[in-house]
């Protein structure tokens, strides 16, 4: 259960519901995911969050399925249930398969391990990997 509880759209201020009538239209959906619930105890929040996620899952340089697979990676290294359930399922909307995301868990394993290992060992950055001799 979330710690504040959850907000349904029918118990929601004219402002809460303003915002969930924006994501429902957004994602052409009929219902508010429990997340948006949650956060709509705050309402500056609920506003700045959906804006934010509004305008960096839109179309742009990568395409839909592949950000929602690296939110899948990152809610993965971050251990977040809720989002992995969340974005695995927007994943597999816009097309992700189960070898996809067996590939996308063995990359975001492998990255976490090398992370920790360099990170741990204070490797140096090779000097044609920094920024300058690109």
């Amino acid at each position: 259960m979330a710690t504040c509880g959850l907000i349904e759209y029918q118990d929601a201020s004219p402002e809460v519901r303003a915002v969930y009538d924006d994501i429902m239209a957004s994602r052409k959906a009929d219902r508010i995911n429990n997340f948006w619930k949650a956060l709509a105890h705050d309402l500056a929040t609920l506003r700045r969050t959906w804006e934010s996620v509004k305008q960096i899952m839109a179309p742009g340089a990568l395409d839909p399925l592949t950000k929602e697979m690296i939110y899948v990676a990152v809610s993965t290294t971050n251990h977040c249930a809720y989002c992995i359930a969340s974005h695995t399922a927007g994943a597999r909307k816009a097309g992700m398969t189960d070898a996809m995301l067996a590939e996308v868990m063995a990359v975001t394993g492998m990255a976490n391990e090398t992370n920790r290992l360099a990170s741990g060992y204070q490797v140096e950055i090779d000097e044609r990997f920094k920024p300058e001799n690109r």
